[in-house]
């Protein structure tokens, strides 16, 4: 039996409260074409990272899925454990989980390198708690393009929201 092809859409949190109600609005607009889920991005090097959480908690109040994107640059692994707890503590249990980009200008790089080292680290930290989905970014037709891997499904997106301005 072959699994249905599944649809999610990707908000990057709003910077004001006009942006706050556009994403309702337009949330509310999106979720008539039935998506599994409603993701948000982490900002480079977790620029967003505290946005990110308050977008997600203001999808989920609409009663649609909502979850984070969480990534390992620039972040110690004490860093992603403190929020992961905090993801648990407001009961999300599902994360887009990718390696992320460094802030403008800057070379940090974390104790995890990778999307899948970011995703053994939660297994190993936090079991079963999330369901954990990978987002890899590829270069096609010289042009950056995101690519979506989850189950049964490939979504991308071009240009990303870096290449938007």
């Amino acid at each position: 039996m072959v699994k249905a092809t599944t649809l999610s859409f990707e908000f990057y949190p709003p910077q004001t409260q006009e942006g706050v109600i556009k994403l309702k609005q337009t949330a509310k607009v999106l979720n008539k074409y039935n998506p599994e889920f409603f993701s948000v991005t982490f900002g480079a090097g977790g620029s967003t990272k505290e946005r990110t959480l308050d977008t997600v908690l203001e999808i989920s109040k609409l009663g649609f899925n909502a979850t984070p994107h969480i990534s390992c640059i620039s972040s110690s692994k004490a860093e992603v454990k403190e929020l992961l707890n905090k993801y648990k503590a407001q009961k999300i249990n599902h994360l887009v989980a990718l390696r992320g980009d460094n802030p403008s200008g800057t070379m940090n790089f974390g104790e995890l390198n990778y999307a899948n080292e970011l995703v053994s680290f939660i297994k190993s930290e936090m079991g079963d708690t999330f369901k954990v989905n990978v987002l890899e970014e590829a270069i096609q037709n010289k042009k950056k393009v995101l690519l979506f891997w989850y189950p049964n499904c490939l979504l991308y997106t071009s240009p990303s929201p870096r290449d938007r301005g």
